[in-house]
């Protein structure tokens, strides 16, 4: 009877092990509509992507590799209409219409971050701002960010063509996936550079300048002292001038 006992207790013993380890019904069809959607997004990659990026997305001479740039840098720059781009041989990539429906820009970025590990959609707790210094907020940026999108994140001319775009309407989300994936121009300030709270501060800081009144009058777009002395110089010189020109001819 032993033999027989032991191959029921080693039997009873996998049956308890398979059920603690095996994937649920639920975990399954989870797995199914990843796939799903990984495929989906590789045959929009396809369509759309892989003639500057290569069929793998290894990159090529029209566009540089995307393997490990993570799922959030697809979502900053599909999702802002900056890919796929009208001319990949210009200063910099603008943003224009969004091409793709949320489903498609999830289906890409599912896609690209199954070929090597980057960074990640940022979720909602990660974007709650709600409880964010936004002073603190403001020392962050004007240390890392005002001196490219100028100090109320109007945006500001660089080199050889490229440009710091504004900030004004810009997502939350899309503001944390700038700063995470660093597009373009703009440096990478990682989880190891800027903390997720400190990104959460910068956000709170942008949309609380962003929605503050102008009690001074016109903002003249907040971009500084130029366009306020342009102005000055304009319609206060020029006022001057037209009552010289007038008691002149007044005078004679």
């Amino acid at each position: 009877m032993a033999p027989a006992l032991l191959l029921l207790a080693a039997l009873g013993a996998t049956g308890v092990a398979y059920t603690a380890i095996a994937p649920t019904p639920q975990a399954e069809a989870s797995a199914t509509a990843n796939t799903s959607q990984i495929d989906e997004g590789r045959s929009l990659f396809l369509r759309n992507c892989s003639s500057c990026h290569g069929l793998n997305a290894e990159g090529g001479s029209d566009g540089p590799t995307l393997i490990g740039v993570g799922a959030a840098s697809v979502d900053f720059q599909v999702a802002t209409g900056r890919m796929p781009a009208a001319r990949s041989e210009a200063a910099q990539i603008p943003d224009k219409r969004v091409q793709f429906s949320e489903e498609e820009i999830a289906s890409l970025a599912a896609y690209i971050a199954s070929l090597a590990p980057g960074p990640a959609i940022p979720s909602d707790e990660e974007l709650d701002y709600s409880e964010a210094d936004v002073a603190e907020g403001g020392e962050i940026y004007r240390t890392n960010c005002a001196m490219c999108h100028n100090y109320a994140g109007s945006g500001g001319a660089l080199t050889r063509g490229k440009y710091a775009p504004s900030l004004k309407g810009v997502t939350p989300r899309h503001i944390y996936e700038a700063m995470l994936t660093g597009p373009q121009s703009m440096p990478v300030f990682a989880d190891g550079t800027l903390s997720p709270e400190s990104k959460r501060e910068v956000i709170a800081f942008l949309k609380t300048t962003e929605s503050e009144p102008s009690p001074g009058g016109l903002s003249l777009g907040k971009l500084g002292p130029v366009s306020e002395g342009l102005v000055g110089w304009v319609f206060a010189t020029g006022g001057l001038i037209a009552c010289a020109v007038w008691l002149g001819a007044k005078a004679r």
